[in-house]
């Protein structure tokens, strides 16, 4: 096995931890209390899918932006649907409480357009960071 093959395998570590822990806090990964792996299995598959799913609808409700990672946005735009709040919209749509589908979106949308944006990473000379999941490659 290569140095670099060992380096891409630790840097992919990061988003498998970071996706267990979403699935931990947003779908309940962690809250199971089954004897059998049976149901510990479907538990976990129903979690995956649960949280596949709101990544899913987050995915496809991100408004089109341009590419340039200097454009900054006007301050009417809304940040993207993140999965805790598709979540708690679902949650709320299923089990509604007792305010209005009105008065919750329009929190949702306060929320949403008052949330800071995110500004790209840049050096001291302006040139754009490496953002990416991706560790940076290794030269030899």
């Amino acid at each position: 096995m290569t140095l670099s093959e060992l380096v891409r395998v630790a840097g992919a570590r990061w988003s498998v931890e970071e996706c267990f822990q979403a699935a931990k806090s947003q779908v309940g990964l962690d809250h199971y209390q089954v004897r059998h792996w049976t149901s510990w299995h479907r538990h976990i598959t129903l979690a995956m899918f649960a949280l596949a799913f709101l990544t899913a609808v987050a995915a496809s409700a991100a408004p089109n932006r341009p590419a340039d990672p200097h454009h900054s946005a006007s301050n009417n735009d809304l940040i993207t649907l993140t999965v805790p709040e598709i979540r708690h919209l679902l949650a709320a749509f299923f089990d509604p409480p007792a305010v209005t589908a009105a008065r919750l979106l329009h929190w949702s949308t306060w929320r949403r357009r008052t949330r800071q944006q995110p500004v790209a990473a840049t050096t001291d000379d302006g040139v754009p960071m490496n953002t990416s999941d991706q560790p940076a490659q290794l030269t030899g």
